[in-house]
This record gives C-alpha cells, sequence and structure tokens, in this order.
C-alpha cells in the first residue's frame, strides 16, 4: 500500500474529503434514463499516474461508504494498481477474458478496505484494443456486476492509445483526470473531443495536485 492511497493514510486530509465529495455527486448522478451510475471509467488525457491514485482513492472512498466496489485495472498497456496496493498480477481481467472457468470465480484480489477488492490487470495481451473491443468484455462487465454496488475503471489515457474511447462504450459513466499545473488544454480538449465522438457519457473531470488553499475545515 502507498502513500497515493490518502483515503486511508490521510482521512481526515482535505484531499481524502474531495474524493467524499466526488463520491456523494457520482451517487447522485443518473444516466439518461435515469438510472444510476454503477460502472464509472476513469482516464486521463495524455498522463497517467494520477489518474491510478485517483481511481483507486475513489474507490476506497465508495467502499467506506458502506458500497461493495471492484477496482478493475483495465490499462492494458501501464498497469499500476497491483502496485499502488502491493499485490500479485499473474490473474485479473486478461484471465476472465480468457477462460471461461474464471467467470465462476473471478480472480478478485481483497484489499484489506471493508467492500473493496481489485481485479488487476494479469498478463498484458500484445494488442489491448483487440482485448478492449472483444464483445467478450461485456459478459465480463456482467459477471462483475452481479458481485458489487459499484465497479471503477483505471484505463489507459485517451491520446496514448484507443483504449479509453472503446471502454467508455461499456460503461455508465467517465471521468477526466486532470493535473493541475501539468496536463496540457489542449490535450484535455483532444481527449473530450475524442471521447464525444465515440458518444461516451463524460461526466466530468477529476483535479489532482490542487494547490492547498489555506481551507483547513472542521476537524
Amino acid at each position: 500500500m502507498t502513500a497515493n492511497l490518502i483515503t486511508l493514510t490521510a482521512p481526515r486530509s482535505a484531499a481524502a474529503e474531495a474524493y467524499r465529495t466526488l463520491r456523494t455527486n457520482l451517487m447522485f448522478s443518473k444516466l439518461k434514463s435515469d438510472a444510476p451510475l454503477h460502472t464509472i471509467m476513469l482516464t486521463s488525457a495524455a498522463d497517467s499516474e494520477d489518474k491510478s491514485a485517483a481511481c483507486a482513492n475513489l474507490a476506497v472512498a465508495f467502499a467506506q461508504a458502506g458500497n461493495k466496489v471492484i477496482l478493475v485495472d483495465a490499462d492494458l498497456r501501464r498497469p499500476l494498481q497491483h502496485d499502488i496496493w502491493g499485490i500479485a498480477n499473474q490473474r485479473g481481467l486478461m484471465t476472465l477474458m480468457q477462460d471461461d472457468a474464471a467467470l465462476a470465480e473471478p480472480p478478485l484480489v481483497a484489499t484489506g478496505v471493508d467492500g473493496l477488492s481489485v481485479l488487476p490487470t494479469g498478463d498484458l495481451p500484445p494488442i489491448p484494443a483487440d482485448v478492449l473491443s472483444n464483445p467478450r468484455l461485456r459478459e465480463v462487465i456482467g459477471v462483475l456486476k452481479a458481485r458489487a454496488d459499484y465497479i471503477i475503471f483505471d484505463t489507459a489515457p485517451v491520446l496514448a492509445a484507443t483504449d479509453a474511447a472503446l471502454l467508455s462504450s461499456c460503461v455508465d459513466g467517465v471521468l477526466l483526470v486532470v493535473r493541475a499545473a501539468h496536463t496540457r488544454r489542449d490535450h484535455v480538449a483532444q481527449a473530450k473531443q475524442t471521447l464525444e465522438r465515440v458518444n461516451a457519457h463524460l461526466i466530468g473531470s477529476v483535479l489532482t495536485n490542487a494547490p492547498d488553499d489555506g481551507m483547513k475545515g472542521y476537524n
């Protein structure tokens, strides 16, 4: 477990509270059909470390509210969730994509946080886009949805490959992670346009690395 998990290492911090606020907003968000969001994908424009940390912290925040949560590492190019949580990465999403028997008992890894499990990537495929465009992915997501209230997906940056655009068609909503004073505005605009072209339900953005405004809040 790393210092990136601010919701666990500093639960009373402003950053941790921001993740709880984001969780609350998402819990009350609705689809066009007026159905609640259950599958949420986080991506970024061009870089990925803050994205993966944001995924992990958001998953913790959902679990701390009493939800059953599965955090899926679907970044099949540069996976980080197994490093963030200090877990093995031999089996995971790719196992479910390739092994019918695994669907009955997905290789979920407990995190020590009540209600939160991680599905790492497993062995990386030669062509990630082929995996994320495979119809079997929807079957896999259906299996996971039967086991959790919320599923949080960590995927590759939008401008790095087509992966995020492909996965966006399989989830209820997408959040774009933006690192303050780092992510270029034109990259954010390009990422937004790319997601809109595939009719992704872009819920909004998550700003990371924002400066402390000095507000301490209630302790």
